[in-house]
């Protein structure tokens, strides 16, 4: 079969270019560039490895708390029907609603002083009294803080507080039962009783 002269040069070209490829060696495929301006950015650091956790440190033993003795028990006060009155310590008066210590009773219980750090070892009830006005709950309160009052002005001078119980009767133990400001005055007091131990 003849070729024609058009048809041979193509087939030439074609063998020609088949050769010439078998001769290169192969073309490594490489990333193409980043089309410019585009912006490049690096993939981020790789996570540095942890450092390794420290067991965690033993705790000390706990010191045992120092074993303090609890102070003694007080002993157990007297009750109040084991007291008695005597006439060597004299009843101190209050103003009407008042629990401060007035001047004439500052007096009566210096005197009541005498008698007391002469007794060093007798316990004494000091009853707080009001007289009938107002209302209990409130008549026994003002009748505490007046045995109160007469409490620490004993103790501020050296009578120890241990010696003395307090206890109120409000308006429960008048003496006097009349309805008038004398026999109230008479009324709103401090009363002494003692024991011996």
């Amino acid at each position: 079969m003849r070729l024609r002269r058009s048809q041979f040069v193509v087939v030439l070209l074609a063998m020609l270019l088949a050769a010439a490829c078998a001769k290169r060696p192969a073309m490594t495929q490489t990333a193409a560039p980043p089309p410019t301006g585009a912006a490049v950015t690096a993939a981020p650091p790789a996570p540095a490895p942890a450092a390794p956790v420290a067991p965690p440190a033993a705790e000390p033993p706990a010191t045992p708390a120092p074993v303090v003795a609890a102070p003694p028990a007080p002993a157990p006060r007297p009750a109040p029907a084991e007291f008695k009155g005597i006439s060597e310590l004299r009843d101190v008066f209050f103003d009407f609603d008042k629990h401060t210590i007035r001047s004439d009773a500052a007096r009566t219980l210096d005197a009541n002083l005498d008698w007391l750090k002469a007794n060093a070892s007798a316990l004494i009830l000091i009853e707080g009294h009001c007289d009938e006005r107002g209302t209990n709950a409130y008549n026994l309160a003002l009748g505490e803080r007046r045995a109160s009052a007469t409490l620490d002005y004993l103790v501020a001078r050296g009578v120890a507080a241990t010696r003395i119980t307090i206890v109120s009767y409000g308006e429960e133990r008048p003496v006097c039962s009349a309805r008038n400001e004398a026999c109230w005055a008479q009324n709103r007091r401090a009363h002494f009783l003692t024991k011996q131990p």
